[in-house]
């Protein structure tokens, strides 16, 4: 029988781990991430890349934040404009993790012009905050790109579900916009996976949810937990196996501070996403209304880019790929990366396989 405590949830450790090396190092670990969760500031070594904000929307200091990106302090490229929108319920600053392991720090450097929403903290008093005041939010950052940039055309690159606020914000006001990038964002949502079968209207209370107010992160996150149980375990005797390895301590420790530093979601925003998206799948079906306004995907023209992950358990293929069927955009792409939902993002392969093609992408279809 092996003597490992974690056999009886199927997870090897290996023969040569020293268990009370490994526990120690863990501990230490630990005292590094602990301290940073949930305060909304990053630890040391995290958003590698200078930023400055440069437009506002909602009360300070719950509103959402515009956020402008330099290779060097107020030195701004006059390079293609790139909006990016992160997920409503995490941290920004996924998309600029750290250094080498950066989205925005790639895409300054090719020249380009990187904009980013912090869409700020949901307080108590934003539990009426509706999933039409964020898309109209986003709409007025998408302008202060335009107008700050000095730029006709910007491209709009979502990840998560970003990628369906971007999605949905285009297809109403579709101009002025030179491309479109879903980074791991459903779009139909009946192909939403576990996590969808987990929100059936049979078994789940959307309504009961939100109205008890803002959903707070430790609910959402054990939500996602109970995708894969045994996912935080299976981490932490990884890290331990290779606590020698500087860079993979330190991209582990950057990871766990970010995934613990997330922000409640809007509960009425919260009560339309899951009805709406998860349960009645409205976008695809075409009778998603924001602002009285009918989404239709099909008025998407701009070149449009799908990118999936091949381990994604949040956001699988086929819920993102729908997109390039409905679009109307002649210039269609997709493009498969490895790794998880996060992983395919900040893991050791994107600055291979995932940054170049996405300046590449905006680059070529800029005027």
């Amino acid at each position: 029988m092996s003597s490992s405590p974690f056999a009886a949830v199927g997870i090897s450790a290996g023969p040569a781990i020293d268990w009370p090396r490994a526990l120690e190092r863990w501990a230490r670990l630990a005292f590094a991430v602990a301290p940073q969760a949930g305060v909304g500031v990053p630890p040391p070594g995290l958003r590698p890349t200078w930023s400055a904000p440069v437009f506002g929307d909602g009360c300070a200091p719950g509103g959402a934040t515009l956020l402008r990106f330099a290779a060097a302090p107020a030195r701004f490229s006059s390079g293609p404009a790139v909006l990016l929108v992160p997920s409503l319920i995490n941290r920004w600053y996924v998309l600029d993790l750290r250094d080498g392991a950066s989205l925005v720090q790639h895409l300054v450097g090719a020249g380009l012009d990187v904009y980013a929403i912090d869409w700020g903290d949901c307080r108590d008093e934003d539990r009426d905050l509706e999933w039409d005041n964020v898309v109209a939010r986003l709409a007025r950052m998408r302008r202060a790109v335009a107008r700050i940039s000095g730029q006709r055309r910007i491209a709009v690159l979502g990840y998560c579900m970003g990628a369906t606020l971007a999605a949905i914000e285009v297809a109403l006001r579709p101009d002025g916009v030179s491309a479109l990038i879903d980074l791991a964002g459903p779009i139909d949502f009946s192909r939403a996976g576990r996590l969808r079968e987990s929100v059936q209207p049979d078994v789940f209370d959307a309504d009961a949810v939100a109205s008890a107010g803002n959903v707070a992160p430790a609910q959402m996150q054990a939500g996602f937990t109970a995708l894969r149980p045994t996912q935080q375990l299976a981490k932490w005797v990884g890290v331990a196996d290779r606590w020698d390895d500087d860079i993979a301590v330190a991209s582990f420790a950057a990871l766990e501070a970010w995934a613990n530093d997330n922000v409640a979601f809007p509960a009425e925003a919260y009560r339309t996403y899951i009805r709406e998206l998860y349960q009645q799948n409205r976008l695809v079906a075409g009778t998603h209304v924001v602002a009285g306004e009918r989404v239709d995907l099909s008025r998407i023209v701009c070149p449009t880019l799908v990118i999936t992950a091949g381990r994604d358990a949040i956001c699988p293929p086929p819920a993102a790929l729908v997109l390039i069927d409905r679009v109307g955009a002649a210039d269609r792409r997709q493009l498969a990366v490895p790794g998880g939902h996060v992983g395919a993002v900040v893991g050791s392969r994107a600055v291979r396989d995932l940054y170049p093609a996405v300046a590449r992408f905006i680059a070529e279809v800029a005027e």
